[in-house]
Parts: structure tokens; C-alpha cells; sequence
């Protein structure tokens, strides 16, 4: 029986073999699958180029816009979130950086795109174009910030360095750490997967937006 068996499927691998020639013969699959393997084996405009019209980035590919070496991630490349919230937490501006930019060098810039607070119809003074203080930890400890704060009619309310305790700051530094985690809750900012920078600062403005919808109440939508 084991002899019987062997011959048999000697004879059906010749079969297959057999059919195989037949094919290539006639001009079918055998045919063209020969001329795509010499293809693949020389330089033509049928291979995938880098950089041309069509091609994907690889996935395993790293780095992109806006993006620095993170001082507290061993030197990864990475981005950081700048926002400012009132003094409820509600989003009022925010921005995208590299890991390695100083918060003191985009604070001026980020309270320049605070839009306009509108306020009740017939008070005086509003809408109001600037917050009327505006409080920071140490880390915006600077003469030149606070005067450019003072020059756009912004009280400023930095902690000095050696000075003021952190337990002060905690006062108010606690709110914008929690704005900061509910932005870090949506998934596409937890973890940065957009290479480019203008298209995750959109992501970062609808999740603010998000935000501020939680704050309104069911009349007010």
C-alpha cells in the first residue's frame, strides 16, 4: 500500500508539471509571470520610486514638522502643546511647537491670537480684546515678557523665580494641567501620528473646541 501510494503521487506531481510547461508555452500566466520577475530585477519606471507622484510614505517612517528633541524624553523627537484657558479651564488659544522650544518664546504669540471676548450687549468696554491679567509659573519668569504683556494692558501675574512658593502657584496652575489632560484624552494628540504640523493644529482647535462645548449648557447650543 505505501509503494502504491508513492507512485501515485509521483505521477500526479509530474501531471502538474507537466501542465505548467503547457502554459508557458501558450503564451498564458507562465509567460507573464516570467516577464514581471526580469522587470523586477532591473531599474524601470515599473518600480516604486521614493518621492514620485503615487508613492506612500513608508509607516515605519519618523519625524515630521514641528518637532524637536524632547530635553525630558532622552532626545526623541517630538512636539508640545501651548494653551491658555481662563479661569475656568475653557480653551482661549492654543499651539503647536517643537519639544525643544522655550514656553517664554511662544507666550507673546499664543495671547495674540486670543479672539475677541464678547460680552452683554450695551456694557461698556466689551467686547474685550485681551484678558485683563494673566497668570504663569516661573518657567515665563522674564522683564521682557511682562512688558510686552503690560504694552497689550495685560496685568501680569508671573511667578519669580526663587521667590513666590510653588504652593501659590498651584492656586492656579492646576487648571490649565487639567485642560492640558483633557486635550491629551483625544486620541490623535495623546500620541502624534500627522507628520504635518498644519494638519494637527487643526486637530488641536477641534479639540478645543470640544472642550468649550462641554462648558455650554443646553440652552445656550
Amino acid at each position: 500500500m505505501a509503494t502504491a501510494a508513492d507512485g501515485t503521487g509521483l505521477r500526479k506531481r509530474y501531471d502538474l508539471l507537466a501542465a505548467a510547461a503547457r502554459l508557458a508555452e501558450s503564451g498564458g500566466l507562465g509567460a507573464a509571470a516570467h516577464e514581471v520577475a526580469q522587470l523586477a530585477g532591473r531599474r524601470s519606471h515599473y518600480r516604486h520610486v521614493t518621492g514620485e507622484r503615487g508613492q506612500f510614505e513608508r509607516p515605519g517612517q519618523k519625524g515630521g514638522e514641528a518637532t524637536g528633541r524632547n530635553p525630558t524624553d532622552r532626545g526623541k523627537l517630538g512636539s508640545k502643546y501651548h494653551l491658555v484657558v481662563d479661569q475656568n479651564g475653557i480653551p482661549l488659544a492654543v499651539c503647536l511647537s517643537a519639544a525643544n522650544a522655550h514656553d517664554s518664546t511662544i507666550l507673546v504669540s499664543l495671547v495674540d491670537m486670543i479672539p475677541p471676548i464678547i460680552g452683554p450687549r450695551g456694557r461698556p468696554g466689551w467686547p474685550h480684546f485681551r484678558p485683563g491679567k494673566l497668570h504663569a509659573d516661573k518657567a515665563y519668569d522674564s522683564a521682557d515678557l511682562r512688558r510686552a504683556l503690560r504694552g497689550r494692558s495685560i496685568t501680569p501675574r508671573i511667578a519669580r523665580r526663587g521667590i513666590d512658593s510653588s504652593e501659590r502657584l498651584g492656586r492656579y496652575g492646576w487648571v490649565v494641567e487639567r485642560s492640558l489632560s483633557w486635550l491629551l484624552d483625544f486620541r490623535r494628540l495623546g500620541i502624534r501620528y500627522e507628520r504635518r504640523a498644519d494638519l494637527l493644529q487643526g486637530l488641536l482647535h477641534l479639540a478645543c473646541a470640544l472642550i468649550c462645548l462641554h462648558f455650554l449648557g443646553p440652552g445656550d447650543t
